[in-house]
């Protein structure tokens, strides 16, 4: 919308500037024009050199008016057409940070998603292995007290219980 009015704002101004310019123009070539001829005519030749004149500066004035539009619109289209390249570049550059940004949040999220998910992996694997391991000692520790319960000496007891808890 701010781009549109911009726009508008600028072909209002260069087409009252450009009006206003002509306008000067072609009153001060009338002027000059009308002096030199009264200057110049006798008083016979007054009357068809006014009409003259007239029919001239009407000529001149439409001429003039269609030589404007067609350099206000060749102006206006090429103004139109960097502006729309200076907007299209901006939004491309846009586009690439909001892209690069979004990339980057996503690439976080799923290495952080990974990593919690490999951690309790991690962890599950290394509690059944401890656990394994706890629960051989322990099998060993009671088989063995069920096998030769009565031969064991107390050394050989606290021996077995002490790297039971060192496990």
């Amino acid at each position: 919308m701010e781009y549109r009015n911009r726009q508008t704002d600028r072909q209002t101004d260069r087409q009252t500037d450009r009006q206003t310019d002509r306008q000067t123009d072609r009153q001060t070539d009338r002027q000059t024009d009308r002096q030199t001829d009264r200057s110049s005519d006798r008083p016979t030749d007054r009357p068809t050199d006014r009409q003259t004149d007239r029919q001239t500066d009407r000529q001149t004035d439409r001429t003039d008016r269609q030589t404007d539009r067609q350099t206000d619109r060749q102006t206006d289209r090429q103004t139109d057409r960097q502006t729309d390249r200076q907007t299209g570049q901006t939004d491309r550059q846009t586009d690439r940070q909001t892209d690069r940004q979004t990339d980057r949040q996503t690439d976080r999220q799923t290495d952080r998603q990974t990593d919690r998910q490999t951690d309790r992996q991690t962890d599950r694997q290394t509690d059944r292995q401890t656990d394994r391991q706890t629960d051989r000692q322990i099998d060993r520790f009671f088989t063995l007290i069920r096998t030769q319960g009565e031969s064991l000496y107390v050394n050989e007891l606290f021996v077995l219980i002490y790297g039971m808890t060192i496990c």
